[in-house]
């Protein structure tokens, strides 16, 4: 009996094993059901092996994801209860939606590094006075490359939202992302939306990705 046990369990031994092997760095913004705010900014560490995800956070939770069916992005957790991935970061990360909480996966996990104020990430914004920061990714239209340029959100109801940029001449504007028009602050404006990030041009000179998720929030 105890030679069939010992054969029984062997491949997850050597399936944990070969998970906790391929943990990546990362950071995890916790929200919980229904708030448009996070709970706690901690680091964690992510791994997918074979459809098999596990997340361990810096608070202690350890979250085993098994995936479901066919579909891609349906999972249950140790508990047996559903847990769905979702889009909306695009190459910034993944989203993972739990019973009682969302948690949002970014690969870059430079915001957890402590900051003098005057290199802030995301100066000259702040959670003082916004209810998210961020750096969306800007270009001028004509170039291929990419920069960042820094931002403050004020969210609204209805998944709408007021985001303050910074361009990169240091010239400050709005974007009003409303439920039946977007439009900016003494600016021309044409935008579209691709899946989940909305591609905004600004006086048909400079270009900004704007992630569904820096507007709505958890």
């Amino acid at each position: 009996m105890k030679t069939l046990m010992a054969i029984v369990t062997l491949p997850f031994i050597v399936w944990t094993t070969s998970v906790t092997a391929d943990l990546a760095d990362a950071r995890c913004d916790i929200y919980p059901r229904g708030s448009d705010h996070t709970s706690n900014m901690i680091s964690c560490s992510f791994s997918q092996r074979q459809g098999y995800v596990t997340i361990i956070r810096d608070d202690g939770v350890t979250h085993e994801l098994s995936p479901v069916g066919d579909r891609p992005g349906n999972y249950t957790d140790k508990s047996g209860r559903a847990v769905y991935r979702q889009s909306g970061l695009g190459d910034q990360g993944q989203i993972f939606r739990f019973k009682d909480e969302s948690v949002y996966i970014y690969w870059d996990a430079s915001a957890l590094e402590p900051l003098a104020d005057e290199d802030n990430w995301t100066a000259p914004f702040t959670t003082n006075d916004y209810d998210a920061t961020t750096r969306l990714r800007c270009r001028a239209l004509g170039d291929r490359d990419f920069g960042e340029c820094p931002a403050g959100i004020l969210r609204m109801e209805d998944g709408q939202a007021s985001i303050v940029v910074q361009n990169q001449l240091g010239e400050q504007f709005t974007i009003n992302f409303m439920n039946d028009h977007v439009n900016a602050s003494n600016r021309e404006i044409e935008a579209r939306n691709e899946g989940d990030i909305w591609i905004v041009t600004i006086n048909g000179k400079d270009v900004y990705e704007v992630p569904l998720a820096a507007i709505e929030g958890g």
